[in-house]
């Protein structure tokens, strides 16, 4: 079982890195998961610096360490985004398919690596 976790814990950093590159090598692909437009040079550089930049490194650094305590700050940010992500939802009446895709993705993602193996 504790195999099966592990690669779950795997499969979720590799996500958060694929999603990271994807905002770096296309951010204008970005606006149909975030609602974000790139537009112009500071807008891009905004998109491929933080969701890709960041996503990357916080992804990279889990799958180089692999360590419990890498694990659990990547599934306790992801958490801390599900939360934020959720209130704003309901505040800014932004319950739309992206976004519920989106708080799912980032509670199982969360859950899955702060459960300790």
């Amino acid at each position: 079982m504790d195999k099966v976790w592990m690669v779950l814990k795997i499969v979720a950093a590799v996500g958060t890195v694929l999603t990271g590159l994807l905002a770096l090598v296309s951010p204008k692909s970005t606006y149909g998961f975030t609602g974000l437009k790139a537009e112009g040079g500071r807008g891009i550089t905004e998109i491929r610096s933080i969701l890709g930049g960041l996503f990357i490194a916080l992804g990279g650094v889990v799958l180089y360490y692999r360590s419990p305590q890498t694990f659990m700050m990547l599934g306790v940010s992801y958490l801390v985004i599900a939360v934020v992500r959720a209130i704003s939802m309901v505040v800014d009446r932004s319950v739309v398919s992206s976004n519920i895709i989106s708080l799912i993705v980032e509670i199982v993602f969360g859950v899955i690596l702060v459960i300790p193996v």
